[in-house]
């Protein structure tokens, strides 16, 4: 999905890159540079003769301090950023042409301004060309990212349109083609044709991620006239949004495409603070797979197979992630194989000690001994670090529920608790964990972190989890 605040980011992320990439063509130049110009002295190439001047990083400062941030700018000012997918390499190349035009100028007022002399000129001469090379490799990589991303139906979010098929027509003439190519259509929903239960009933089967209304404009435009007059005028025009009457979303302004649309946000906007998030996932699994394989996987493997020799090491499940849709959980299996055809059998025999959909008991008879351990000290949870690392989870967020408990979810609320990635650990895991049998207070507590949450949160979960996991608190 385009929206207008993502590109945005997106942009900002390139052009940081951009920034980096700038830098690194200065410091491979300067690091090559004496040598080059000593070649060049040799063959008589060099116009200044004599030896070579040492120059390093930090004679160039006043030059970098505008040339690493002034380039993406100008990059960006020239459309370099914009549209991935129906950009060729002649296009890249001229608008990067364009930009250090630019750049060139400023740099050169800079040189004589400063009176820098000859001496940077080799170091900006081998500079530029690696920078070229270096964005133009990062441009392509983006763009086949970008491509596979699109070309990849699982990857794209799930959407539904409200409203006429009038209204949904003119709507999708606006977009560009790269703009539709980036998200799947699900379903139509024409509200003077349908029921309001219809409609919820749509967002659960298709998973839906986003429902983008279409109204009529002749439904808008006597407002849209006064809005008009306002702007004209230079009057701020103000619109209530209290006929919404939302309890939990936060009212926003994004644009998809040329639209301006108005957003109902109920769970964390999408921001600098997410995409920390999801960097800091990364690294953390990549660090924590890589000690737990060596010190943990191997001998947990080796013991399931003693403890229960028939079965698999792993235990794979369908798992509901955001907006529901399926994946695969992994962890390691505690149970006798053959367990889930059990399941109601053991219900009907021992009961629930949980409420709602959820099916929780601390005596479970399809556990095996070694399993108990496992589960006990949540060792059994890290393969769900593969999940992390393939985005479909987070260290962080609720707990992801068996499909089939989630389409036994009783209250649409509690839906809202799939708005946002499954987590390896949460409030719930923090707060009680199975001590907590009433699942209305484990939605609370989910909701509660979803309408809260900040990075900080996110590092208190974590540190509060290490003593949980150690002492065990609330585990079976």
């Amino acid at each position: 999905m385009a929206q207008g605040r993502k590109e945005a980011l997106s942009v900002q992320a390139l052009q940081f890159a951009d920034a980096a990439l700038v830098y690194l063509a200065f410091v491979i130049s300067s690091s090559v540079r004496e040598d080059l110009l000593r070649v060049l002295i040799k063959w008589g190439l060099w116009p200044g003769g004599g030896d070579p001047v040492e120059v390093g990083l930090g004679d160039l400062i006043p030059l970098l301090v505008v040339i690493v941030p002034l380039t993406p700018v100008a990059l960006g000012a020239f459309g370099f950023y914009r549209h991935p997918l129906r950009k060729r390499i002649r296009d890249s190349l001229s608008q990067m042409f364009k930009s250090l035009i630019i750049v060139g100028v400023v740099v050169g007022a800079l040189v004589v301004f400063l009176k820098l002399g000859d001496t940077p000129r080799l170091t900006l001469g081998v500079a530029v060309p690696i920078a070229v090379c270096l964005v133009l490799a990062r441009e392509g990589l983006v763009r086949s990212f970008v491509l596979h991303s699109v070309r990849a139906e699982d990857a794209k979010e799930a959407v539904i349109y409200v409203g006429s098929e009038e209204a949904i027509a003119e709507f999708e003439a606006s977009l560009s083609a790269d703009v539709l190519a980036q998200y799947k259509v699900v379903a139509h929903y024409h509200p003077a044709e349908s029921s309001p239960d219809n409609f919820s009933s749509l967002l659960k089967s298709e998973s839906v991620a986003r429902a983008i209304f279409a109204p009529k404009q002749t439904e808008f435009g006597e407002l849209a006239e006064l809005i008009e007059i306002c702007e004209l005028q230079g009057v701020e025009a103000w619109i209530s949004a209290g006929f919404l009457q939302a309890q939990v979303a936060r009212p926003d302004f994004d644009s998809m495409g040329s639209n301006p649309m108005l957003v109902l946000r109920s769970t964390p906007e999408l921001s600098w603070a997410l995409w920390i998030k999801t960097m800091v996932d990364v690294a953390l699994s990549v660090v924590a797979f890589a000690v737990s394989l060596v010190l943990i996987w191997w001998w947990v493997a080796l013991a399931i197979k003693i403890s229960s020799p028939k079965g698999p090491v792993f235990f794979r499940q369908k798992r509901a992630g955001r907006h529901g849709k399926p994946f695969n959980m992994w962890k390691f299996r505690t149970m006798h194989p053959g367990a889930e055809s059990q399941l109601d059998a053991v219900k009907e025999a021992q009961g629930n000690e949980m409420s709602g959909p959820v099916f929780k008991l601390e005596k479970d008879p399809r556990v095996f001994r070694f399993g108990r351990f496992l589960r006990r000290t949540s060792i059994d949870e890290l393969p769900q670090i593969l999940n992390v690392l393939r985005g479909e989870m987070s260290l962080v967020g609720p707990r992801p529920l068996p499909t089939y408990e989630v389409e036994q979810f009783a209250k649409s609320e509690h839906r809202r608790r799939l708005s946002v990635k499954p987590g390896i650990t949460c409030l719930w895991q923090v707060e009680g964990r199975n001590k907590i049998t009433n699942f209305d207070e484990w939605v609370r507590l989910d909701l509660e972190y979803i309408d809260n949450w900040s990075l900080g949160l996110d590092l208190k979960i974590l540190l509060r989890t290490i003593p949980v996991v150690l002492l065990r608190r609330g585990s079976r």
